[in-house]
């Protein structure tokens, strides 16, 4: 029996095999990789992508991969992951689990840039992507159950950015082959690039955590595979990993004849629309009031609003009484009330600078109030958010909202996965090739070859991009209520 908590993840990591896969984790997973896929190529528009990739263009190698929907833009693997993942995140549209984190935008990029960048001598299966893929998951899930701080809405440390770095060297690890003392070398060094501070939430610098998690991933298992040594035990000190959450308390993992996927027991949270996850209990509850308010497609009365409460757990870096940017917006609760109230719902251009600014917004921000019943903590396993809209004529409509539509006890289905996937991914691929990409995802375990993926992610030729711009494409938007 081992003692040492690292050296026990070192074992799982190397030891994991494509037997231990179970058919609901590789339908999980293949469902998290496409969602993710189609929040990356739609943040690929985004003026945070533009300007990650601009600045990695200076560096360059003998290796590279693709940056997704950019057939003319290739990077070292590092930046090529590095640049992928701000996509995935630079919208706060990807996938949410608990405890919370963003499990899949630090991962994923790895893996994508590996399959493509090295030698083609080595031919990766889809199984050997969802193995990899998992393992990161995995190793991600474990961390966050060695302390209780990590089950509540985070105040401290931005999760992707610590154990998404972690989970991204255990995904690079597993997927090169990695021998269990490189494993655990690998976590030593990642813990070192670990940690970015929720100060930056709703701002630009975001996005750059999940980025730089998949970065720092990848680059801590090529420094290992380099005979790089680290403190063999930092999964197992309060000053090793220990120092990103009060009372940690990390455990030995089981054998792998006894392992068991967290992934099975837990799924994860899709988001309909691109802002934080405790935003969609927000709309919903906002959606079922406005339906007291407004008839058919009539105006909503905001010259009757008297007072607007919402009743929600005290999140402070979600409280932004007037959003000033598209990530602040992303991040208030006041915004997405008064947008789901006016607009009967969020999508998309929503979090436009100009539906940001509207008047009608604006006096409407200026009628909420917050409250923060004391039953209402802040997880996103447990909170919920009730909407009051009080009337100048004094008539109160109370709506609330315990589970909304794309939370892990109220699953998207695969349809609507399938139209959020498409919406996204539209925007920068043609037609065939998002058909294409949907259909080798959704039968992923039967792949020979990632290449086949991968070529796919390089986006549009040049005369499917003079095709596009005939068609005149719009800003996705769709609606899944």
């Amino acid at each position: 029996m081992l003692k040492s908590v690292t050296e026990s993840f070192a074992r799982v990591i190397h030891g994991l095999t494509v037997g231990h896969l179970t058919d609901n984790v590789i339908q999980r997973s293949k469902r998290m990789i496409l969602d993710t896929l189609g929040v990356g190529f739609l943040g690929t528009s985004t003026e945070v992508f533009h300007k990650a990739s601009e600045y990695s263009k200076i560096y360059s190698s003998n290796m590279s991969s693709s940056v997704w929907g950019r057939p003319d833009l290739r990077l070292p693997p590092s930046y090529a992951a590095f640049v992928n993942g701000v996509a995935i995140h630079s919208m706060d549209f990807d996938d949410t689990w608990h405890p919370a984190t963003h499990p899949s935008g630090a991962v994923l990029p790895v893996l994508m840039a590996l399959a493509e960048a090295l030698p083609s001598s080595r031919t990766f299966s889809g199984l050997d992507l969802l193995l990899a893929f998992n393992v990161g998951i995995e190793v991600q899930g474990q961390l966050l159950h060695f302390s209780k701080e990590a089950s509540d809405i985070p105040k401290r440390f931005h999760p992707p950015s610590v154990v998404g770095t972690l989970g991204s060297a255990a995904a690079t690890s597993k997927f090169l082959g990695l021998s269990m003392t490189k494993c655990q070398e690998a976590l030593a060094i990642a813990v070192s690039h670990a940690g970015a501070p929720m100060a930056n939430a709703a701002t630009q610098t975001k996005p750059l955590h999940i980025g730089n998690a998949a970065r720092h991933g990848m680059e801590s298992a090529f420094l290992a595979m380099l005979g790089l040594q680290g403190n063999k035990q930092v999964l197992d000190m309060q000053t090793g990993f220990g120092a990103f959450y009060a009372n940690y308390s990390p455990q030995v993992l089981p054998n792998l004849d006894s392992h068991t996927w967290l992934l099975d027991q837990q799924d994860v949270a899709f988001k309909r629309f691109p802002a934080h996850l405790a935003t969609h209990w927000v709309a919903d509850a906002a959606a079922s009031v406005r339906k007291h308010l407004v008839t058919d497609r009539a105006l909503l009365p905001t010259d009757r609003v008297e007072r607007i409460v919402l009743r929600i757990p005290d999140v402070q870096y979600v409280n932004r009484p007037f959003p000033d940017s598209e990530h602040e917006a992303r991040h208030s609760f006041q915004y997405v009330a008064c947008t789901t109230l006016l607009d009967g719902g969020i999508t998309v251009p929503s979090f436009h600078k100009c539906q940001i600014d509207r008047p009608q917004v604006r006096e409407l921000l200026g009628k909420v109030e917050l409250e923060h019943p004391q039953d209402n903590l802040p997880s996103f396993n447990t909170l919920y958010c009730e909407v009051s809209v009080i009337l100048s004529d004094g008539a109160t409509f109370t709506e609330c909202s315990d589970t909304f539509y794309g939370h892990w006890r109220k699953p998207l289905s695969q349809e609507d996965l399938r139209e959020k996937f498409r919406a996204n991914a539209s925007s920068t691929l043609s037609y065939d090739t998002v058909e294409r990409l949907l259909k080798i995802v959704e039968n992923l375990e039967d792949l020979e070859d990632c290449s086949v993926l991968t070529t796919l992610l390089k986006g549009p030729s040049p005369s499917e991009m003079v095709s596009k711009s005939i068609q005149h494409l719009t800003i996705p938007s769709y609606n899944l209520s």
